[in-house]
């Protein structure tokens, strides 16, 4: 159930509530770990960079209130053991923002097995994974939480520039939020997708040919491409009070580059 209050900041109802951030050390998983610390959240942040991760404690206001994690979302020993130490450290989680990912951009006749498995597993096993054991610790105690999910908006519009195993993983993180919405929304868990278009993060610009991500700037009718801060704020509102009924969406945020 919302809450009662009428405060409509953006971080309503995340004050002192422990969020789960993978995908933490750079781009839109860095600027929303950083965002959920400034409503006043406890911070569990986990990526498999460790520098990355360390350059972020350093960034943190408040260190102490917050964890820090390393570990490789390409195997489930990994995901659940970031939810077991995210229990031991705070006793509960309220949100997880999955926003971690990676693409290994090769041409469609050359994508080996060894790319599409660590892209569905980086991709897509992991959330499966992580999903349910959040979950599954969210209904244990009770908790009415949040998970927000991250893909791309290439979901519905199709792979570019050597993108298809990452795309066909991505298309599936849609369609198992949709699954997991159904199954916790009986227990008050919420749970939702964001949509990234072209954001300008490490991911858009490796491996990339510069003509390509041009292109796609000039696409979009706002004329240029997102910046990590501004896809964070759509991840806090999912995880706020503000969202109190939405559950099981898929949140576009490219700047109109798909409209539906």
């Amino acid at each position: 159930m919302p809450s009662n209050r009428t405060d409509l900041s953006l971080g309503f109802g995340l004050e002192d509530k422990v969020v789960v951030v993978t995908g933490a050390s750079s781009g839109i998983g860095r600027a929303s770990a950083l965002l959920f610390e400034a409503v006043g959240a406890k911070v569990f942040a986990t990526a498999r960079d460790q520098a990355g991760i360390d350059s972020l404690a350093k960034e943190m206001k408040e260190p102490a209130k917050h964890f820090f994690h390393v570990a490789d979302l390409e195997t489930t020993g990994a995901c659940e053991g970031i939810v077991a130490k995210a229990l031991e450290v705070y006793g509960e989680i309220f949100v997880l923002a999955h926003i971690a990912g990676g693409l290994r951009r090769r041409k469609l006749a050359v994508v080996t097995e060894d790319d599409w498995d660590y892209q569905m597993n980086v991709n897509l096993r992991s959330g499966f994974f992580l999903n349910r054991a959040v979950g599954a610790a969210m209904i244990e105690r009770k908790t009415q939480g949040r998970i927000i999910n991250c893909t791309s908006t290439a979901w519905m519009t199709g792979p570019m520039n050597g993108s298809d195993a990452y795309v066909a993983a991505k298309g599936g993180v849609v369609t198992m939020t949709r699954g997991f919405a159904g199954q916790f929304g009986p227990h008050g868990i919420r749970v939702n997708v964001l949509a990234p278009g072209q954001i300008d993060t490490p991911m858009q610009h490796d491996d990339n040919d510069p003509k390509i991500v041009a292109n796609a700037t000039a696409a979009c009718p706002l004329r240029r491409m997102g910046q990590p801060e501004e896809l964070a704020r759509a991840v806090l509102f999912l995880a706020s009070d503000n969202a109190s009924f939405i559950n099981g969406a898929t949140l576009n945020v490219s700047g109109g580059l798909l409209m539906y």
